[in-house]
């Protein structure tokens, strides 16, 4: 886990590899839990039985966006971003999902600072993501993700 202070030390690592978080494993229950916060029940996530036989995966697929909704889980395992008066996630740009997460995967994160801007005092950092699946060639998605830091004094 890198360590982050303020705008120069954030601004020192810009084009380079951050770091990898740890291995998660995307559970059923999981995917039930998310279909429940978003009442999105599609079969294919939420049906094991018919999924085995009708489904081109043989199993249970994880929404795309609960894969993207796991961002700031992982970013925190990445970087321990301090002095903070406040965070705020700013944008999710060109998210392109390359494979399905099939149930009982293992996903991790891979960040890279792609941009960063100091405007007028707060840090506009861009994370190129991808969110790598155990044993598959294809990561689950690609993209970039924006936070806006407001650093102490």
């Amino acid at each position: 886990m890198i360590t982050i202070k303020n705008y120069a030390e954030f601004e020192s690592h810009l084009g380079n590899h951050l770091g990898t978080s740890d291995w998660h494993v995307i559970t059923q229950e999981q995917i039930n839990m998310f279909a429940e916060a978003t009442i999105d029940h599609q079969w294919i996530h939420t049906d094991p039985e018919r999924a085995a036989t009708e489904s081109p995966f043989k199993a249970t697929i994880a929404h795309g966006y609960l894969t993207v909704s796991l961002l700031p889980y992982f970013w925190h395992q990445i970087a321990d971003v301090q002095n903070l008066k406040m965070q705020i996630n700013y944008s999710i740009d060109n998210i392109r999902f390359g494979q399905a997460v099939i149930v009982d995967s293992r996903v991790r994160l891979k960040a890279k600072l792609a941009a960063i801007i100091n405007l007028r005092g707060i840090t506009k950092a861009t994370i190129g993501v991808e969110m790598e699946i155990e044993g598959e060639k294809k990561p689950a998605y690609t993209g970039e993700v924006v936070f806006l830091y407001h650093f102490e004094g």
